[in-house]
């Protein structure tokens, strides 16, 4: 197997984004063009309910994927073809915007933060206008992992060591993990030639 080496270390920025959300972007330059097809990596985490309660009020997307995985707290997800839900923490939502979806997103004030990531990733260019889609995955259903050495690797999607992703007939093929490691512990994970890593 060959190691690949480490290309890029991204400082995230401060951006406010929907009707206010602040948030921290790590991904969204054309200097970052060697992470296709992710093209947007965004980080949202906050105390303060001012910080994020006015949301993502109803928007359009098109020819992407958007993967949001919760650390803490919830948000609600209504789109225009009739789905609904509220993701939690350890849930994920998986939208295959294809041809064209609206949709919202919308924190909801709790005793907990409100904590986690949202991925972009760009369809190729067949695929762009497929019908679109939606899956919420609650956590329960996410498998997991666990090493010898105590690492613990939630498999949101692809598979590792014969552990299969909840998540399933996504157009990129992708692996999408939450590892956990005991202190002093290092985590490898092979990646398939052409496919990009972050």
């Amino acid at each position: 197997m060959t190691e690949r080496g480490l290309q890029d270390i991204v400082t995230p920025i401060a951006v406010s984004d929907g009707a206010g959300v602040r948030l921290e972007r790590s991904i969204a330059t054309q200097r970052l063009d060697h992470l296709d097809p992710f093209f947007l990596f965004d980080h949202f985490g906050s105390e303060d309910p001012n910080d994020y309660i006015a949301g993502f009020p109803m928007h359009p997307h098109r020819g992407i994927e958007t993967i949001t995985y919760m650390l803490d707290g919830s948000v609600a997800h209504r789109d225009s073809m009739g789905n609904s839900g509220v993701i939690g923490a350890g849930d994920v939502q998986w939208m295959t915007a294809g041809s064209g979806i609206l949709h919202e997103e919308m924190p909801k004030v709790g005793p907990r933060r409100l904590d986690g990531f949202q991925v972009w990733v760009n369809l190729p260019a067949r695929l762009k206008m497929t019908r679109p889609r939606y899956q919420d995955v609650p956590s329960k259903l996410i498998p997991e992992a666990v090493r010898p050495d105590g690492a613990r690797i939630r498999v949101v999607a692809g598979e590792v060591d014969g552990v299969t992703g909840a998540v399933r007939e996504i157009f990129a093929g992708p692996t999408y993990l939450d590892v956990a490691l005991p202190a002093g512990r290092s985590f490898e994970q092979p990646v398939p030639r052409g496919h990009t890593a972050l």
